[in-house]
């Protein structure tokens, strides 16, 4: 998923990764096309894949390569044969398809199927833009303002509303989308607050025509390059589909409306059986299959299947074609047939990811007021143990907010040891102590206790957590557990209504550490900074980095804020772990690049096409 605000959203703004459920930073695609007899399947794929276009604005089929003026062309293999399935599995669902109100990675990851942006990252080399929806771009006025062309002929998905049942066909994305999109994000009135961050120096969008607009910022923004390049269109006919202005509290809860997806990019919005599947069509009109970028595969099924074991045999009985492997299931599970190098029909693959897990403190609560004593508890978590015992060796430990290979990392820095003396001297030092002889130490009547919720999907913590209880126990530290649905425990955080919370992030290419760390999202609802972090030194180093565009000057302020949140101590940094993928061999043109594969460009031959079960 690695597309636009799929770089903003899904990269940027450090979505809230539920590492808590299973999904790391990996570009999925299904396919759940299902053919009444074996003749009509070999009619269809072997028809051109000639998308449909706008009376008026001509297209070339797909066999017809216009121009190499198109992001990751030379990836697609233009010999694929079209059709089969793709089913990938999440641990949990979404509560919402609204991309800009709901922010988590499992529609973070669907998004980027439905919708592209104006360019996209080239898949190996990973710092070049290169055009999508945008048919070219200048920047103007020092990095103040950028011009941007888009394509013509851009559809977006048909639908019909499910509020007014009116059928919506054929229309054309414009710059007016654009402008949409951008306004919305920035209406403070909409639920976008963890998007809304990193738009606060975006002044405005300009529309010039119908395929040309301007995007226009306050000052300097290192990132402004690369937010403006990942803009996307958002539908103004489905969520402004009514008379007058435009209503952000009906945005937020338009629960009908919320229930879809629209866009324009290669997969359309099928079906979505609420905590079971997320149904995608691969979408006849596709812009891209003008240019050589069509997907083969014609669907994309998302499985929620809550259990690791229950995804594991799914995956072995080829009920589902892609899954993550727990570090436990990689090591100790995956000896069998299925995986035989030789005539297995799973193969394994694994590389660093770019997300982190942490315990957070809510700064809020007096318990946490001091950073000695966030010091001492962070003393009390065995890294060591965790990444050998519960991780196979298969992560690293973390010690800031930057995952372990990024240039912000200061690797210099060392992991805090374990070691229950020296948290016990902390403490004492912080004024705690035992004075009512209960095995719990206490500070001006307030004992040391605290609960700490954490997503009941994740297949770590349950194991994890309750060696840092005992751990805790040790000092006279009480550590509750409380875990929570996905959508309840966001809700907690959102509404800031935890002692401590575990979860994961995941971090940007290119991190910007406003949205985590600054004052101004504290006290900010459903803002990320939902520990209420606020520190003066740290707030003057984001803003530094966001107006320093000299590389090396810019690195040194990340390391200097890499440092200054190791002594503050607002989280418990524990491990950054592999991605680990179990995947069928029946895909062709599988390659790893540096964020992970992308089954956009995955093709299966026409005889080992599955359709998708029970469909």
């Amino acid at each position: 998923m690695k597309k636009g605000i799929g770089f903003i959203y899904f990269m940027l703004i450090l979505c809230a990764v539920m590492i808590a459920a299973g999904t790391y930073f990996i570009v999925k695609s299904v396919d759940l096309l299902r053919f009444e007899t074996e003749k009509l399947r070999a009619a269809i794929q072997d028809m051109p894949l000639v998308p449909q276009v706008m009376q008026g604005v001509s297209a070339a089929g797909a066999n017809t390569v216009q121009n190499n003026n198109i992001a990751n062309l030379k990836y697609y293999d233009q010999r694929a044969q079209r059709g089969g399935r793709f089913v990938s599995v999440s641990f949990s669902d979404t509560k919402n398809m609204n991309s800009l109100i709901t922010n988590d990675a499992f529609l973070s990851s669907l998004s980027s199927y439905v919708q592209d942006s104006l360019t996209e990252r080239n898949f190996e080399d990973i710092g070049k833009f290169e055009p999508m929806l945008a048919e070219s771009w200048e920047r103007l006025d020092g990095g103040l303002r950028f011009r941007i062309r888009l394509r013509k002929g851009v559809l977006w998905h048909d639908f019909t509303d499910p509020v007014t049942k009116k059928k919506w066909e054929n229309v054309e994305m414009t710059a007016a989308d654009f402008k949409f999109y951008v306004d919305v994000i920035k209406n403070p009135k909409t639920d976008c607050a963890p998007l809304r961050a990193y738009f606060a120096d975006l002044d405005r969008v300009e529309v010039i025509n119908k395929y040309e607009f301007d995007v226009i910022w306050k000052k300097k923004y290192f990132l402004s390059e690369e937010v403006t390049l990942g803009l996307q269109p958002l539908p103004r006919h489905l969520y402004h589909a009514y008379e007058g202005p435009f209503d952000p509290e009906k945005f937020n809860n338009d629960n009908e409306r919320n229930r879809i997806i629209i866009g324009v990019g290669p997969y359309r919005f099928d079906r979505w059986d609420k905590g079971q599947r997320i149904v995608l069509t691969r979408w006849n009109k596709y812009y891209g299959a003008a240019y050589g970028i069509m997907p083969p595969l014609q669907n994309i099924a998302i499985d929620v299947i809550p259990h690791p074991a229950t995804q594991l045999q799914s995956i072995i009985s080829k009920d589902v074609d892609e899954i993550n492997l727990t570090p436990d299931q990689w090591v100790h599970q995956t000896g069998n047939a299925a995986f035989d190098e030789k005539n297995g029909w799973l193969r394994k693959i694994k590389y660093p990811s770019l997300a982190y897990n942490y315990i957070g403190f809510n700064l809020k609560m007096p318990v946490f007021a001091d950073a000695k004593t966030r010091v001492a508890l962070s003393h009390l978590v065995d890294k060591d143990r965790i990444v050998r015992e519960l991780y196979y060796g298969l992560a690293r430990p973390v010690t800031g907010p930057f995952f372990p290979d990024s240039p912000a990392t200061d690797k210099s820095i060392p992991v805090r040891k374990y070691s229950p003396e020296l948290a016990a001297k902390l403490l004492a030092e912080a004024g705690w102590k035992d004075t009512d002889g209960d095995g719990i130490l206490d500070r001006n009547g307030v004992p040391l206790k605290f609960t700490v919720i954490y997503p009941k999907a994740n297949p770590i913590y349950p194991r994890l957590l309750p060696i840092v209880r005992q751990d805790m126990a040790k000092v006279g530290v009480k550590m509750e557990l409380q875990s929570l649905e996905w959508s309840v425990c966001i809700q907690r955080l959102e509404k800031k209504n935890f002692e401590a919370c575990a979860m994961g992030w995941q971090g940007g290419i290119t991190p910007d550490p406003f949205q985590l760390w600054h004052s101004s999202m504290a006290n900010v609802p459903a803002s990320s900074n939902f520990i209420g972090f606020a520190n003066p030194e740290a707030d003057k180093l984001i803003e530094e980095i966001r107006i320093t565009f000299d590389i090396k000057k810019r690195t040194e302020l990340y390391h200097r804020f890499h440092r200054l949140i190791y002594d503050e101590a607002p989280y418990i940094f524990m491990v950054s772990p592999f991605s680990l993928n179990a995947i069928s061999k029946r895909y062709r043109n599988l390659r790893v690049f540096p964020l992970g594969y992308t089954s956009r460009i995955l093709w299966t031959p026409r005889g080992q096409q599955l359709a998708v079960p029970g469909m």
